[in-house]
């Protein structure tokens, strides 16, 4: 038998990073994700103690977050459990939801500013159709980023995490590192 090897969203053996100025770009291949959506009647759950978030709002605690998508629908975290059954875990935390593992479907691009908010809402102001002033930390959105579309996650002030498709990695991996190489700091 041919023995396999892992890799990441963008094929590498590990995970991929790369600073321009005051932005550094990095690909969380240990973030694991699952989608909870309530069935009709069912109240929202706690789980792992999270209390799901409102309309276009992000929650986190600890190595945990969860993010809305849509009406009774969330998108949960769990940092370094991309390699565990999550989905399985999740779904014993919210009996009666409905639980899809997400974590290979998607990929996450965590962009990180030393330099305070400006760097990360000039490049926010390049790629998407979205005031950054509005996606202040603790708040999230679905949107177009140039042909794909993508969650924005606003971590804190100087943090952003940008979740697309997985099998469009290269393309968003190429959109964000021009945009944020051709910023002048």
């Amino acid at each position: 038998m041919t023995d396999l090897l892992p890799v990441t969203a963008m094929g590498d053996s590990a995970p991929r990073s790369e600073s321009f100025g005051p932005l550094t770009l990095s690909e969380n291949a240990g973030l694991a994700l699952a989608s909870l959506a309530l069935r009709q009647g069912q109240d929202a759950p706690t789980p792992f103690g999270l209390t799901l978030p409102d309309v276009a709002r992000a929650v986190t605690s600890g190595e945990l977050g969860a993010f809305w998508t849509g009406r009774g629908q969330w998108m949960i975290e769990a940092e370094g459990k991309a390699e565990s059954d999550f989905a399985a875990a999740l779904k014993a935390e919210a009996p009666g939801c409905s639980v899809t593992e997400q974590t290979d479907g998607f990929v996450v691009f965590e962009v990180v500013s030393e330099a305070g908010t400006a760097p990360l809402e000039a490049l926010m102001s390049k790629l998407v159709n979205i005031d950054p002033k509005t996606l202040g930390p603790g708040c999230c959105t679905r949107t177009g980023l140039e042909h794909m579309t993508v969650f924005l996650v606003r971590r804190s002030e100087t943090r952003l995490a940008v979740i697309g498709m997985r099998s469009l990695a290269g393309s968003l991996w190429h959109a964000l590192s021009q945009a944020a190489h051709r910023l002048e700091y």
